[in-house]
This record gives C-alpha cells, sequence and structure tokens, in this order.
C-alpha cells in the first residue's frame, strides 16, 4: 500500500509571512515586522551583530554578523520613513551606536581595502538619509561622531569597480541628509566612474566595457535601484543626475517587465538569487523615486507584478529555518547554489524591495488597483542587445535566450548561472553538485560535451570565444555565439524563439567544429520528477505523469505537477533520449529532478545538431489536456538555417 505525501507535513510552523495575504499597505508592513521579528532572537548583547546561522563566507565572522544587522534595515527604514511603527526599532538604533563605538565590545572594525562593510554601509547610509528622526536625532554629539568616522574610514579605499561603489555613494549621503560630515569630493569621484557603467537604454553592466554582466545587479539588487534611491533623495540638490535616472529607469522599465510571468515569478538568471524577492526590488524603487510609467505600465501594472512575485515567495513555505529566519537557497535550504559571499545573514538583501513602504499610502502604488501582466496575452519575442537576451513569452511560458553574458571572476557554477541557453520564470535553472558525471553536472538548457569514453569529465559553455551577436532571420531576432571548450574544438550556436506556428518550441542549432571523438549530451528544462499520487519517482508515463518518447525523432519528454518539457533533434534522430535523473536538491525550486536529455557520440569533422525543446508549464490553464497537440506538432528547420547546414553537406529532412 503506496502513502501520499502531504504537503500539510512540516516540521515547524509556518512563518507569519507564509500566511499573509500580502494584498494590501497594511499586509506589507506586517509581512516586514514578522520578518525582523524573528531575528530578534539572533542579536548580540548590543545589538550591532545578528547572527542567523552556522556557515561561513569568504569575510570574516563580524562582517558576517553585520549584514545581519544592516541588510533588514532596507526593510525597516522604509517602514518608518512612511509613518508607520514598529515596536522594536530602538534595538536597530542601539546596533548603531554599538558597532560604530571604537571603544566598544561590538565595534564593527574601521573599513579596509574592499571590505565587505562597505556593502553594509550602504543601507544604514540610506536608512539615516530616510529615518534620521529615529537613527540620528536621539543621539548624542559623540555617537554622530562615531558614526561620521566609521562612515569616513571607507573614504580613499579600494573598492572592486562594480556596483560597489553605490554603497560608498550612501554612505556619504546619508550623512549628509544628517546635515553631518561627509566627502563630497568621494562622491564626485565615485559617481564619475559609475556613469561610465551605462551602456544606452537604461541598460548598465556591472563593470567597466571589456566583459558583459546585466543581471539582477543590474536593476533590482544594486544599480538602477540605487539610482532611483538616489534621484529622490536628490531632487532638489541634484536635478540633473536625478532627471537622468529617473530616465534611464523609465527605460529599463519597459524591457525589465519581460523578465516576470503574469503568474508573477520572475525569470532565474545569474548570481546571488538567494536574495529571492529583492528581483522586484526595482519596482518598489520606481514608487519610491515616483518616476512618470511608460505605457502600458500603470501603478496597478506595476503593483500587480511586485505583489503577485511576494505572494509567490509566500508560497515558497520552506526559505525559512524553524526559528523563522530567512536561509541560504532559494525555494528551500541549498548551498550548491550559494555565492562564497553569501553568509546566513546575506538573503536579508531582499528587505530593499520594500522602499515602497517610504511612500503614503496616498501614492499611486498603494492607491491603485492590482492590474494583470501587461504582456500576459501577448506573443513576446524581444530582443535586448545589451544583456544578450531575446525575451519571449509564447505558449504561456515566460523565458529569456541568452548568450554573452558572464561573471568577471571565478564563481561557484558560473556556466549554470550564465553560460545556458535559456532561463525560464516556470522551471527554474539547476547548478551543478559536482563535475564526475552527467547526474552531477546537470547539463539543463545546456550542451554538454565530453572527450573520454568513460564521461567521466564534461565540459559546459562558461565563456565565449569571441562576442555574441543578435541577427535577423525571416524578421525575428535569433542569437549567435561560440564556444571553444578545447582548442580543437568549435561550438558556433544559433538560438532561435518560438515560431507563431509552434508556440512552446525554440530551436538550438550546433555546428560542432571537432578535431578530437566526443560524446555530447544537450538538455532541456529539469522538472519535478516525482508522481502525485505516492510521490515515487516518475518512470514510462502512465496516465498523466511519466517520460514518452517521440520515436520518430528520437527524442522525449517528461510530465509532471511542473508541466511538460520535450527534445527532439530536428537532424539526427539517432540521438538517444534519456530521463536523467539530476542529483537531488541541484535545481533551484525542485529538490528532486529529471531532464530530458538526448545523446550523440561525434567522430572529428563537422557536425550539425539541431534542437528543438518544448516547454509547457503547469500554470497555464488546461495545460494537461493541451500539451500532447502541441508536442506533436514537432517545428522545421528554418529556410535560412537549412541553407547554412547544406553548405556542409548535410541534406536537411532525408
Amino acid at each position: 500500500m503506496s502513502v501520499k505525501v502531504s504537503d500539510a507535513n512540516r516540521s515547524f510552523p509556518l512563518q507569519p509571512f507564509s500566511k499573509n495575504p500580502l494584498k494590501t499597505r497594511q499586509d506589507v508592513v506586517d509581512a516586514v515586522s514578522s520578518l525582523l521579528d524573528a531575528l530578534s532572537q539572533g542579536f548580540s548583547p548590543e545589538h550591532s551583530l545578528i547572527k542567523t546561522g552556522s556557515t561561513g563566507t569568504r569575510f570574516d565572522e563580524t562582517a558576517a554578523q553585520g549584514e545581519g544587522y544592516a541588510r533588514p534595515l532596507w526593510g525597516l527604514a522604509p517602514l518608518l520613513a512612511g509613518g508607520d511603527e514598529y515596536g522594536k526599532t530602538e534595538l536597530w538604533v542601539k546596533g548603531l551606536i554599538a558597532g560604530t563605538d571604537p571603544e566598544g565590545p561590538e565595534f564593527w572594525g574601521y573599513m579596509e581595502d574592499t571590505d565587505q562593510r562597505m556593502v553594509e554601509a550602504c543601507p544604514i547610509g540610506f536608512t539615516l538619509a530616510v529615518a534620521g528622526k529615529h537613527f540620528w536625532e536621539p543621539l548624542t554629539e559623540r555617537q554622530r561622531e562615531n558614526i561620521a568616522n566609521y562612515f569616513d574610514s571607507m573614504n580613499g579605499k579600494n573598492m572592486p569597480n562594480t556596483n560597489w561603489l553605490w554603497f560608498r555613494v550612501f554612505a556619504n549621503l546619508g550623512l549628509a541628509k544628517c546635515g553631518a560630515r561627509f566627502n563630497q569630493k568621494q562622491i564626485d569621484l565615485d559617481m564619475k566612474q559609475l556613469m561610465t557603467f551605462y551602456r544606452g537604454d537604461g541598460w548598465s553592466n556591472d563593470g567597466p566595457a571589456h566583459y558583459r554582466q546585466m543581471d539582477y545587479y543590474s536593476g533590482s539588487f544594486a544599480i538602477q535601484y540605487l539610482q532611483l534611491l538616489y534621484a529622490e533623495l536628490q531632487k532638489d540638490t541634484d536635478k540633473h543626475y536625478s532627471e537622468e535616472f529617473k530616465e534611464r529607469g523609465r527605460l529599463y522599465a519597459q524591457d525589465f517587465v519581460h523578465y516576470f510571468a503574469p503568474d508573477g515569478r520572475a525569470i532565474t538568471f545569474g548570481r546571488s538569487l538567494t536574495y529571492r524577492w529583492a528581483m522586484i526590488g526595482f519596482w518598489a524603487a520606481l514608487a519610491y523615486a515616483n518616476v512618470d510609467l511608460p505605457a502600458p505600465l500603470t501603478w496597478g501594472v506595476v503593483k500587480g507584478i511586485w505583489l503577485r512575485n511576494l505572494r509567490w515567495w509566500s508560497k515558497q513555505t520552506e526559505i525559512f529555518q524553524p526559528n523563522g529566519m530567512l536561509n541560504i537557497g532559494y525555494s528551500y535550504p541549498n548551498m550548491y547554489l550559494a555565492e562564497n559571499y553569501n553568509s546566513p545573514q546575506s538573503p536579508y538583501w531582499c528587505m530593499l524591495s520594500f522602499a515602497n513602504l517610504a511612500v503614503p499610502a496616498s501614492h499611486p502604488f498603494w492607491a491603485a488597483e492590482e492590474e494583470p501582466h501587461p504582456y500576459a496575452n501577448t506573443r513576446v519575442i524581444k530582443a535586448l542587445p545589451h544583456p544578450r537576451h531575446i525575451m519571449v513569452n509564447s505558449g504561456g511560458h515566460t523565458f529569456l535566450l541568452s548568450s554573452g553574458q558572464a561573471c568577471h571572476y571565478p564563481i561557484k557554477a558560473s556556466h549554470a548561472k550564465y553560460g545556458k541557453f535559456a532561463y525560464s520564470s516556470a522551471f527554474a535553472y539547476s547548478v551543478s553538485t559536482g563535475t564526475y558525471t552527467l547526474e552531477q553536472l546537470v547539463p539543463e538548457s545546456s550542451l554538454a560535451l565530453c572527450d573520454s569514453e568513460d564521461g567521466e569529465l564534461w565540459k559546459m559553455r562558461r565563456a565565449l570565444d569571441g562576442d555574441s551577436d543578435i541577427e535577423t532571420r525571416d524578421s525575428e531576432p535569433v542569437l549567435v555565439s561560440s564556444m571553444k571548450p578545447w582548442k580543437d574544438v568549435t561550438v558556433k550556436t544559433y538560438l532561435i524563439p518560438p515560431a507563431v506556428e509552434t508556440p512552446n518550441w525554440h530551436i538550438r542549432a550546433h555546428k560542432i567544429t571537432t578535431g578530437r571523438w566526443l560524446k555530447s549530451a544537450e538538455g532541456a528544462w529539469a522538472v519535478h520528477c516525482c508522481n502525485t499520487v505516492d510521490g515515487r519517482p516518475l518512470s514510462w508515463m502512465a496516465e498523466t505523469e511519466g517520460w514518452f518518447q517521440n520515436k520518430q525523432t528520437g527524442g522525449g519528454g517528461i510530465a509532471s505537477r511542473s508541466g511538460v518539457v520535450g527534445i527532439v533533434d530536428l537532424l539526427s534522430p539517432e540521438r538517444k533520449f534519456e530521463a536523467l535523473l539530476a542529483d537531488a536538491n541541484s535545481n533551484l525550486v525542485e529538490q528532486r529532478t529529471q531532464l530530458p536529455v538526448i545523446h550523440l557520440d561525434l567522430d572529428a569533422g563537422v557536425h550539425w545538431l539541431v534542437t528543438a525543446v518544448f516547454a509547457l508549464p503547469s500554470c497555464v490553464d488546461g495545460w494537461n489536456e493541451q500539451w500532447r497537440a502541441g508536442w506533436e506538432k514537432v517545428p522545421g528547420v528554418p529556410g535560412w538555417l537549412e541553407e547554412l547546414i547544406k553548405e556542409d553537406g548535410y541534406l536537411v529532412g532525408t
């Protein structure tokens, strides 16, 4: 007899955040309060440090627990600035006094070059700027001088040439807003450098021009977000930058809206996703800065995107520890995705998404009725040249095609966070748990290659050979790139968005020129791999769940509670299908996953692999009745691609 696993079987009670309806401004105030309340049990005696866990990070423990103190201020400060109250505010005030007192037992320590304390100076600076009534006015002259000296230790120090420069701007800006001693020359130098990151059309790179990194740091985590906060704080004293940043926000919003699905989920892409709903920080900052919204955006639309995302997170109940504090992970505790700069307290960067609490209930953001996503029922194929993304909303699926981004320094699973061909809102990306087998590597939305017969070590795309390009073919954008995994192997890839006739299929074409024998394995998206009856692993299709195969193409797919994904080859039916059982906890959302993979061994020479990938998320009404008709309508090879392939002697369609 099988026992059905119940989602109600929990090891600890729900955090109040997970029971919050998140529909009104008061709901959001209550949500912030519940997140802050859980932290009070982690305070040090003098309240300058908060500990939420025991794992380590690349920087010292004082700085790590300083994150625990500072990052929640992103939520507390706007709550207070908007006229609401929080009963334990005094604990954070005491912590600021203790952390900046060089003679006290909990002094954070003056900042050194590239010090993590520089990051946390940003939310503290913002807090002084908007909630000085609570955090500055009650202080003694000596306490104020201690804060000024602490922030001044940041000036003149070496910093990463990235979004970090904004953190020093906000440290000095916070002092300026309080009428304290600050360094205007340092602000001017940092602002001048930050302006060099701008690429156009609202987009900024997270650093100088010799690499491309435009992930959520370019929008919600730091650059766009802090530009908009600056625009509002300095609207009377720095009108030039204020208007410039608001215009950038207007432009960026018209692209960034496509990173969110109609159901509220955000496309998973890039690093630091343990910051969770920090992904919607940009929308909160638009409200804070009172930006004039471009059509089709309205305050009701922005409010809907923001609240639907928060409500999705409220359903991810495993993001909390038993004590109500956030854990490291995405939808559940997961160290595989964590960066080496993620302390247990790092996830609280998510609190920056509550900047809109600083505006009153009469603000049009709060006064408006929620509206649906403006592109919910619209086919979208939009090329974004700066981040090298093609944004897609087709067949009920919101995702992007990607080539050309990379983190400019080593991070864990960089190939997974930037190098995949496609990133989805419905099917979160997977990271590797090891490098010795495909089950560990998890070639989700990737082409993996191996030059040893034992299949022990595989390579996937991390960085490109040269730059990528967006071409126009048949009036639609196509993303073209090349990688060189070995000196004698080149893979040129064309990423083609779904056609109108086949809305659930996108195509990846790879021209592989190799001087050695290779194994190849290409994967679709990963899906939850346990059936809903008894929770056992999926097997071949029984009724509505399981694996299935397309005998004509040689590919196959998987249907589960996630929806349906599949993969076929349009040229080589000899590619063998496998429902690969990925290592547990490799996926950001589902602890147990499988992904459809097709395999082919390649002799030295020139080869074309033309792959079609199918996806229909379970968030689409009637998906379980619709998917078979879509799956059976396999796309053909586009005519322009067929001509390229024929140039290499291939006979397409035979």
